[in-house]
Formats: structure tokens, C-alpha cells, sequence
């Protein structure tokens, strides 16, 4: 077994086939993990103590468990210690390594006293923001981006704030996107899946692995939390997802033996980056504060205005769907040209925005600064 997890796709180049044993190997290591994380959130469901009380952003009316982010983080992890003991072709140096292992313990430890206690959304931004320093600190930074017609431009030391504010972007949008049944963690997983599938045929064993193991964790939590959700995530498992996710796309870029390119994470998750940074921007331009609770995200509206939780995390699995064969199919083509590939995605959500807004505005669901209607 200690072979099988990293030499069936060893040399990815040379043979796009996985041997048949390796892929029945990796397919029971990703099933036991899946089993492990289905049991641990129904065991953390019936026995945990942290509960989730509705408020004016809540979609649910009564109090439910959000203990299931623990078993997320903990599958995860061990998935990860499995790997790094029986799988050599699987690692990365280890200072890398050191510093994506540590600054996830850290957005875990803070996000798990956050579900139990609850800290100010400054505390949380702070901690996010020093644990995406410990990956920079460690050398996981973005050293190169493409620049449309252009080609690919040196960062330099721009690529310590970009990287920065890439991964607290992204632990922030998945964040704030889990807030209906079954949405954020099927994305996770159609994401993870399309990701370690690119991962694999590129030769980047590690964020192969890695991917694999998110996806396993996210899919048997899935089982309690599809709609009609018995558990929730909380934000240790939200911000989990989301900061590990970032880190991967980065590792996956400078480290991992094949570069993945850094666009594909963001196209997998472009409708959580679109409806995070239009709903900011639109509540600023509004005069609202950003960290004030609402429910005016594009998929919370969406759900107001008459659709239910299945329909919209529905919705949003055929869009993960679509910008994951989007991904394969830009990871095919050379150079900036693959930032087209964002185009037809990005006209389909002007589109969906324009939708779901103009009925939020005749339903009267949008609010000025001052609370009333606009």
C-alpha cells in the first residue's frame, strides 16, 4: 500500500493511465476516509454541544448542531498523516509542508473557539490574516501571474500581499458561502474532485493526494448535510475548507512537481469569488458595513425569492460542474490565453446576477443603510 498511494501516478507524463491496482487502492483509501467522516459528524451530530442558534442571517428556524466541521478538519488530517507515512512520491519539501500543516491548525484552533464562544469578525479576519503570514513565512508565495496579452509577468515582493490576500480572500468567500443546506460542501467536493483529476494527469502528486483526502473528508460530512441539512459545518469547517483550498492552489503552483496553474482553483470556485465580491461591493456602494450580518448574497436572495435550499445547492453544483470541465479544458491551453476561459463563466453570472436581483428588488428583500427598502 505504502507504494500504491504515489506510484500510480507517478509519471503521469508518460502514461495518462492509472494501473488498476493503484486506482483500487486509492479508491479504498478515499472510501475509508469518507466512512470515517460520516461517522464522526453523526457522532459529533447526536453527542456535540455546539449548537447553532438562527439569527437575521440564518436560513433555518430552529437550533442545529454545527459540530461537523470537526469531523471535516479531523478526517483531513488524518488523511494527510497517512500520506506523509506511506506515501514518498506524495511529499513536498518540508518546510512547505510545515508551514500548510501549521497555519491550518491555526485557522482550526480559532474557528473551533469561535463556533463554541464567538469572537468579533475583526478577531477572526486578524487570525486569518496571521495564519495565511505563517504560509509566507514558509515560502508558499505566488511568484508569477499571467497578464492578458501579455504573458506571464515576476512578482517579486508583490507576491508576499498577493498571496496574502488571495488566501484570506478565499477563506472568507467559502465562508460566506456556507449558509444553506449541502451548498459549500458539495462545491468542496466537486472542486476537490476536478482538482485532484487535474492534479493527477499534470503529475502533482501531492496536491493529488491532498485534494483527494478534502474531497473524502467534505463528501462524508455531505451525507448528514445534504438537503434537508441535520448538521452544519461552522465556521471550522467553512474556513477550513476554504484557507486549505487557497494553500493547495499555491503549493500546487511553486512546489508540487507538475505546477498547477494558480487560475484553476479560482475557476473552480468562480461563483463563490463573483457572489462574495459583488455582494461587498454592492453593500459598500449601499453605504452598508461589510461585517454586519445580512442575507443579500446572490444564493441567499435566490433562496428568498421562492427557491428552496435543494434547488439553489442544486444550482450551484452544475455551475461547480461546468467551471470544473472549464478547468480541464484550460489547463490545455498555453500561456495568458487560458484566462479566457473565465469569460463565458463570467458573462453567465452578469446574467444570473441581473436575475436574481432584479426579483430581489421587486420582492422588496434589499435594504438601504439606513434599513429600509431600495
Amino acid at each position: 500500500v505504502a507504494g500504491r498511494l504515489g506510484t500510480g501516478l507517478g509519471k503521469p507524463r508518460e502514461s495518462a493511465v492509472i494501473s488498476l491496482s493503484a486506482l483500487l487502492t486509492h479508491f479504498m483509501f478515499g472510501a475509508f476516509l469518507t466512512v470515517l467522516s460520516a461517522t464522526l459528524t453523526y457522532v459529533l451530530m447526536t453527542r456535540g454541544q455546539l449548537i447553532d442558534y438562527p439569527n437575521e442571517r440564518s436560513s433555518h428556524g430552529h437550533p442545529m448542531p454545527r459540530s461537523g466541521g470537526i469531523a471535516i478538519v479531523a478526517t483531513f488530517f488524518v488523511g494527510i498523516a497517512i500520506a506523509s507515512l506511506i506515501g514518498e512520491e506524495t511529499k513536498i519539501q518540508e518546510p512547505y509542508f510545515l508551514g500548510f500543516v501549521f497555519s491550518a491548525i491555526a485557522v482550526t484552533v480559532v474557528s473551533f473557539y469561535d463556533d463554541a464562544a464567538g469572537v468579533s469578525y475583526l478577531t477572526k479576519l486578524l487570525t486569518q490574516v496571521i495564519c495565511a503570514c505563517v504560509c509566507l513565512a514558509f515560502g508558499l508565495v505566488i511568484d508569477q501571474i499571467p497578464i492578458p496579452f501579455y504573458g506571464y509577468v515576476s512578482l517579486g515582493w508583490v507576491g508576499y500581499p498577493l498571496t496574502l490576500l488571495w488566501i484570506v480572500g478565499m477563506t472568507n468567500a467559502f465562508n460566506f458561502m456556507d449558509g444553506l443546506d449541502g451548498l459549500a460542501a458539495g462545491a468542496a467536493v466537486v472542486a476537490s474532485a476536478f482538482y485532484a483529476v487535474i492534479a493527477a494527469f499534470a503529475g502533482s502528486n501531492f496536491v493529488y493526494l491532498h485534494s483527494y483526502v478534502v474531497l473524502a473528508a467534505a463528501l462524508g460530512f455531505l451525507t448528514f448535510n445534504r438537503p434537508p441539512a441535520r448538521v452544519f459545518m461552522g465556521d471550522i469547517g467553512s474556513q477550513f475548507l476554504g484557507f486549505t483550498l487557497a494553500v493547495l492552489s499555491v503549493i500546487g503552483l511553486q512546489y508540487d512537481s507538475a505546477h498547477v496553474s494558480l487560475l484553476v482553483m479560482p475557476l473552480l470556485f468562480f461563483n463563490f469569488i463573483w457572489d462574495t465580491l459583488f455582494t461587498l461591493s454592492h453593500r459598500l456602494f449601499r453605504g452598508q458595513r461589510a461585517a454586519d450580518a445580512h442575507r443579500e448574497h446572490l444564493y441567499q436572495l435566490l433562496n428568498r425569492v421562492g427557491f428552496s435550499h435543494g434547488d439553489v445547492t442544486l444550482f450551484h453544483y452544475g455551475v461547480a460542474v461546468a467551471q470544473g470541465l472549464g478547468a480541464l479544458l484550460m489547463v490545455n491551453i498555453e500561456g495568458d490565453a487560458r484566462l479566457l476561459v473565465f469569460l463565458p463563466f463570467a458573462c453567465f453570472q452578469g446574467i444570473y446576477t441581473f436575475f436574481v436581483y432584479r426579483r430581489a428588488l421587486a420582492g422588496g428583500l434589499l435594504v438601504s443603510a439606513e434599513g429600509n427598502g431600495v
